[in-house]
């Protein structure tokens, strides 16, 4: 339960880091895992405010993004996500 891998530097989805993990996916993913994250900044900042309790579309669809393609989102909880989707 530990509180540190969740920054925002973490979830960002850099090209660099991206890139240099060699996924499966196209090198062009990272932009669209950013696109995706940014649009939930909205939502992100409900999920925060509401203590969890309101979790719009925007802000699912960046989770479950995040979990798919990067790692170190996978051990983070939702409200990590959420906190590091609004420091991006």
């Amino acid at each position: 339960m530990a509180a540190g891998p969740a920054s925002a530097s973490s979830f960002g989805g850099t090209s660099a880091g991206a890139s240099s993990a060699g996924s499966s996916g196209s090198s062009g993913s990272t932009s669209g895992d950013d696109k995706v994250v940014l649009q939930a900044r909205d939502d992100a900042a409900s999920f925060v405010a509401s203590n969890g309790h309101i979790r719009g579309a925007q802000l699912e669809a960046a989770l479950l993004r995040l979990r798919e393609h990067r790692a170190d989102a996978r051990q983070a909880s939702d409200m990590e996500l959420a906190r590091a989707i609004l420091a991006f």
